[in-house]
């Protein structure tokens, strides 16, 4: 059995940190703090993927269908692979493209203290005719973690509540409260779409690490089973915080689509929800497998 913890925080005030995402870094150093040791060295994070609390419509690949009323302040029920990605795809397909997507789809920034700030909420304004004259969407942090022991999840939801992530926290930017957890079996998850093909592409839901500074960390190549080399991929340098020392990454940027050449496509689907490469435990090398009908 396989199991993972999803955790969803509703942002309580503007979040000074990557523009992206809160990294698997930042939320385990956030539980550090509230965990005790032996619990959290086996502790692995997800990135926080930031989701707008809007109404949405669950996708075609989704196991459950129609239209919600603030589909990203919560977590659905997982059933199938697929509801997995809900929330981890920055460009939020589950948004409707009757409502102002493009905006809604945009974290708003505000300088706090010479620091660009993501806001933890959206005030779009309305057309004087409208009842209400402004519309607010609050913004959550979508992540999940993982255990290499036995009987370490779930966290306990005591410990994941008033979690503070990036800058200034002294100064209370970062806050966040707890909305919701849930635990998923991986085992249990349907992979039946990806039954019954032979092209599947690869999308890197979080950058995978190819060159690292940090302590005995090994430089790695583009996996044999992407269909590319590396000078056909954009990298990203990244960093990682560890003891008050500062560590760069050399990764290939996240969002990118490569083809699948291997031919395990439901265990490679496994490996990449765990995330796979050097600093997995921190967020990065995480994979969607899709089937290319």
């Amino acid at each position: 059995m396989t199991c993972i913890q999803q955790i969803h925080w509703e942002l309580e005030m503007d979040y000074i940190g990557h523009p992206y995402y809160v990294s698997g870094n930042a939320i385990l150093h956030a539980l550090g703090q509230q965990l005790p040791r032996d619990v959290h060295q086996h502790l692995h994070a997800s990135h926080g993927m930031f989701v707008p609390g809007q109404f949405g419509t669950f996708p075609a690949d989704h196991s459950q269908s129609g239209t919600r009323p603030y589909l990203g302040t919560g977590l659905p029920a997982v059933e199938s692979y697929d509801d997995l990605f809900l929330f981890r795809r920055p460009s939020h397909p589950w948004l409707l493209d009757s409502r102002p997507r493009d905006a809604l789809n945009t974290h708003d920034v505000r300088v706090q203290s010479g620091h660009p700030a993501l806001t933890h909420e959206t005030v779009m304004g309305k057309p004087p005719e409208a009842r209400q004259q402004q519309e607010t969407t609050t913004w959550y942090i979508s992540a999940y973690l993982h255990a290499d022991e036995e009987d370490v999840l779930p966290v306990d939801e005591a410990a994941l509540d008033g979690l503070q992530f990036g800058g200034k926290r002294n100064y209370g930017y970062g806050v966040t409260r707890l909305k919701e957890s849930q635990m998923v079996d991986l085992d249990e998850l349907d992979y039946s779409r990806l039954d019954g093909h032979s092209t599947f592409l690869l999308e890197l839901t979080t950058p995978f690490v190819l060159e690292s500074e940090y302590p005995d960390a090994d430089n790695q190549p583009v996996p044999w089973w992407w269909n590319g080399s590396r000078d056909n991929l954009r990298e990203r340098e990244e960093k990682v915080l560890e003891q008050r020392e500062v560590y760069r990454l050399q990764t290939v940027d996240h969002g990118q689509v490569v083809r699948y050449e291997g031919d395990r496509p439901v265990e490679t689907a496994k490996k990449g929800i765990l995330r796979v490469g050097t600093h997995s435990k921190y967020g990065f090398g995480e994979l969607y497998v899709k089937p290319v009908d």
